[in-house]
């Protein structure tokens, strides 16, 4: 919400907004675009009949004052992805879906275009290295690239996001069963996928990932008319801890590894030629991307210790990440490291789809906190739940920080791999500070 308030404001309009709360980063950035509201908390009077349009967050609940007043007053009530469906419904939209994978492709399709010097409006999950904002609107631009989240639109809104935007170009990269608090069995969760094929433009283009079985089924079940093109992992080698393409019998070195990175970008290269990028182009500007922040982003390098960080908490993603460190680095011992902190991850019903997930380590660990459990008003699970869940011999559960620190210290880490993965901080780590301990 704040990206999008900034993207408003610098496009030329009047910004206002309000929350219960604002956290770092979002607080100094609106201060330093001169939008930080003065106060936290809500105050109808804020909600008058000069607004042109309200846009609802997910912080506010559905008998929010500012909402009920702007509902009495008859001013038009966007959601998050309803507004920015409004902002480029004359663009070209390119949509990123998938239930993973999703931000990554849309940094590597925004990487090259951003080298090309091609004027691009976007919407990208996490903030990328030379993008001061994550959130693009502009009149001069003719495409949109949007990252299409599954989660709901907002509080008056069921709808998930990626069915507010029509895509002309779609990309799905996979399906695996998230948001189990809104969506409470797989089938439900299939069948907005489902939904979100039968919403791409008339002789759109739809791009998935053939190694799903789910999206091969949608693609064949997919309404006349559609160009359907399907991908797959990218042709490489890896030669001394380093990745390289083949392609026209070339062999490029790039920055990322692991299939699923290989994939992705494949994915990317596919949507960049629906875009009309020529490939010598497309490969020559994707050699130096290093990857979004918190996926696979290496935070430590030296002869003898490797430490990386990612966003994984999906069990298909989990599964992807170790093996991805453990094949690109085979002759190391991996120390694999994962948070359970999500709803999903959480919940009793979901932990036994997390079995072998973490196989590919040498040494896994496994960490979650009570208190979240019961903070998200979740039934209580016990370490011993969590180990069976995850079905692995080499598994440690723990459920304080200081033990969990205590343990990955107690390692020699001369010719280890530190692997952290989370979309929390395991309860406060520094992850810069760890690995200087480390060192």
């Amino acid at each position: 919400m704040h990206n999008l308030a900034i993207a408003l404001s610098r496009k030329g309009f009047h910004v206002t907004g309000s929350d219960d709360e604002i956290f770092e980063p979002s607080k100094s950035r609106l201060k330093r675009e001169g939008i930080l509201p003065k106060s936290t908390g809500w105050d109808a009077e804020r909600v008058t009949s000069n607004l042109d349009a309200v846009v609802l967050g997910m912080h506010a609940r559905a008998d929010n004052p500012e909402l009920a007043a702007a509902e009495e007053l008859g001013i038009p009530i966007y959601s998050y992805p309803e507004y920015v469906f409004e902002q480029t419904k004359n663009k070209t939209r390119v949509v990123i879906g998938g239930s993973h994978g999703k931000t990554t492709i849309t940094s590597m399709i925004l990487h090259v275009l951003g080298k090309l010097n091609m004027d691009v409006d976007y919407l990208v999950g996490a903030q990328l290295e030379g993008y001061d904002c994550m959130v693009k609107l502009s009149e001069s631009s003719s495409i949109a690239i949007l990252e299409g989240d599954e989660y709901l639109s907002s509080p008056i809104d069921r709808r998930p996001k990626f069915h507010l935007y029509k895509p002309h170009i779609a990309l799905l990269t996979g399906v695996a069963w998230d948001h189990i608090n809104v969506f409470p069995t797989f089938e439900n969760y299939l069948e907005q996928f489902e939904v979100f094929v039968d919403l791409i433009e008339p002789n759109g283009k739809l791009i998935y990932f053939e190694g799903d079985e789910y999206l091969r089924n949608i693609a064949a079940e997919a309404k006349p008319g559609l160009n359907v093109l399907p991908y797959h992992t990218h042709p490489h080698s890896i030669e001394q801890g380093q990745t390289f393409l083949k392609a026209d019998g070339n062999k490029i070195p790039v920055q990322i590894f692991g299939a699923h990175n290989l994939q992705n970008l494949n994915g990317a290269i596919e949507v960049l030629r629906a875009l009309d990028i020529p490939d010598e182009s497309i490969y020559e500007s994707l050699a130096d991307f290093k990857g979004a922040s918190k996926r696979l982003e290496c935070v430590r390098e030296t002869p003898e210790f490797i430490f990386y960080k990612d966003f994984a908490h999906a069990p298909s993603k989990l599964k992807a990440t170790t093996e991805a460190l453990k094949i690109q680095y085979p002759d190391r011992e991996l120390v694999a490291c994962m948070e359970l902190h999500t709803f999903s991850s959480l919940s009793k019903d979901f932990l036994p789809l997390y079995d072998g997930a973490m196989g590919a380590a040498d040494f896994a660990l496994v960490y979650y906190s009570p208190k979240v459990v019961a903070h998200k008003k979740l039934d209580p699970i016990s370490e011993v739940e969590v180990l069976e869940a995850f079905g692995t011999k080499n598994l440690e559960v723990f459920t304080e920080t200081e033990q969990l620190l205590n343990r990955i210290k107690s390692f020699d880490w001369k010719g280890k791999t530190l692997l952290m993965m989370s979309s929390g901080n395991f309860g406060g780590i520094d992850f810069e500070v760890l690995a200087e301990e480390l060192i």
